[in-house]
């Protein structure tokens, strides 16, 4: 029996950042997802360069016992890369990257790993998380100080402690082999989506989604209902027997793009709907910027695809980052608006999921695979107002074109006017649930609470006047002799 993979590389800017330092790499033999740090000045170069020293192993010529030194020997090639750079171009300087790799060979898969970029496997419907983070956080749950839970709210739950960087450090990736299995889904993500998703919603969606192109896309949609403040990048991946698959190849493409980006955006050029060679690279490394220290390509290299193409690369034109968003430019302009990252709300034109995502979901009904989506959100229940009172809906807060995506389920009877000003804020549809009856007790929970913010403090009240009370009359002691002093202290024997 022989193997193949599916796969499905999306990335996004996000809802705060006003670049994308993400990038990710899927092809028919190699999937990768680097998320750069450093700042606008060196995080999307730094993830640029990951992926362009890893993207050559994407052959099928490499054996098992050779594929683990291969893929190491490439991840140890790239942090040079990112040593020149910044000696090339010194305001690259400490600039770094995470790492998760998968390189398959035969029905094996290597994988690398170096940072918090994270890797999911969901086999037989248990999803489980393969990749152990390398941030200070993980630390402290690994040595018992705090727990899981505790972990992910921690204020320190971003700093890294290994990620590949310019930095004379001998610090080497995780590096395992494990098996290919027919039936296998493979998620590879930066924290934009693992910082915001719970792992249940996360299994949620890769049980359901028909395919690896609605997988993709409902996980950044989700990383986006959750608010993440961070670029989003996910590789959602299939491991398919190749003789079973061959019967539905021509219903379904091998290299699983799920939607013809030209049904969204039919002014695309036609490489950008039909991608280059079955690989999509999206985020950062499709900027076409000279990388400090690098040679020049060589005549026979085919050239990165241009931004739109090889963003858009089995991707939907709405999915891809936006052109100039990560490309690599450090021009004054854009340090400027990276100052004020931490409190900026992006103008569409850089957040072009939410204000696209009503095309794909319009497009439902003509089988674009946005009706999975739409399945998706109704499947979703949230607390939040109607009626000027606490409810339940079903479906996400979102509306696409003429189709809102909630519906108020169920009514609380407590008018939303009557609770204190910082519960009634709350209902801004973030409060999430998993099913029906988790809404119940959410709101009832948030009611519970205002109520009792609500109740005055009692008055402390004043003791009665002590009335004088007058003494018994003395009565001579029962069954004592009258001799004996009742009122004389008992000395001690000895």
């Amino acid at each position: 029996m022989t193997v193949s993979l599916r796969y499905a590389a999306r990335s996004d800017v996000g809802l705060v950042r006003s670049s994308n330092q993400d990038s990710a790499y899927a092809g028919p033999n190699l999937l990768v997802v680097a998320d750069g740090m450093g700042g606008h000045a060196g995080g999307d170069i730094a993830s640029r360069i990951a992926i362009e020293n890893l993207r050559h192993l994407d052959t099928d010529t490499h054996t098992p016992a050779a594929a683990l030194d291969d893929l190491e020997a490439a991840v140890e090639e790239a942090r040079l890369g990112l040593v020149r750079a910044s000696t090339a171009a010194p305001d690259l300087a400490g600039m770094g990257t995470t790492v998760t790799a998968l390189l398959r060979t035969g029905s094996t898969l290597v994988m690398a790993h170096m940072g918090d970029s994270r890797a999911y496997l969901l086999r037989d419907g248990a999803l489980t998380q393969v990749t152990v983070d390398h941030t200070f956080v993980q630390h402290l749950v690994d040595t018992g100080r705090i727990t899981a839970d505790e972990a992910e709210t921690h204020p320190q739950r971003n700093v890294v402690m290994r990620v590949l960087s310019d930095f004379d450090l001998d610090l080497h990736p995780d590096m395992s082999i494990r098996e290919a299995k027919p039936g296998d889904r493979w998620l590879l993500c930066s924290d934009g989506l693992s910082g915001f998703v719970h792992l249940d919603l996360l299994g949620e969606i890769l049980t359901d989604a028909k395919d690896v192109g609605e997988a993709a896309d409902l996980l950044l949609l989700a990383a986006m209902h959750g608010g993440s403040t961070d670029n989003i990048t996910v590789v959602v991946a299939d491991v398919v027997d190749d003789d079973a698959a061959a019967a539905d190849e021509s219903a379904e493409a091998v290299d699983a793009k799920a939607v013809d980006a030209r049904a969204v955006d039919p002014g695309l050029p036609a490489a950008a709907a039909t991608g280059v060679g079955g690989v999509q690279v999206v985020g950062a490394a499709t900027g076409t910027s000279p990388i400090p220290g690098s040679p020049a390509p060589s005549a026979d290299v085919p050239a990165t695809p241009s931004d739109d193409a090889a963003a858009s690369e089995g991707t939907p034109a709405s999915l891809a980052s936006a052109p100039g968003d990560g490309d690599g430019d450090t021009s004054d302009g854009d340090d400027e608006e990276e100052a004020d990252d931490a409190d900026a709300r992006p103008a569409p034109r850089r957040h072009p999921v939410i204000a696209t995502l009503v095309t794909l979901l319009a497009l439902a009904v003509v089988g674009v695979g946005g009706w999975g989506a739409y399945r998706w959100t109704q499947q979703q229940y949230f607390v939040g107002v109607s009626e000027d009172q606490v409810a339940i809906f079903r479906g996400i807060p979102a509306s696409a074109g003429p189709l809102t995506l909630s519906t108020p389920v169920e009514y609380t009877g407590t008018p939303v006017s009557d609770l204190p000003a910082f519960f009634a804020s709350r209902l801004d549809g973030t409060i999430r649930a998993s099913s029906l009856q988790d809404a119940r007790d959410r709101a009832a929970r948030l009611i519970a609470q205002a109520e009792q913010e609500q109740e005055p403090t009692p008055e402390p009240t004043q003791p009665p006047a002590e009335t004088p009370v007058e003494p018994p009359a003395e009565q001579p002691p029962t069954d004592v002799p009258a001799d004996t002093p009742v009122d004389q202290p008992v000395e001690p024997v000895g």
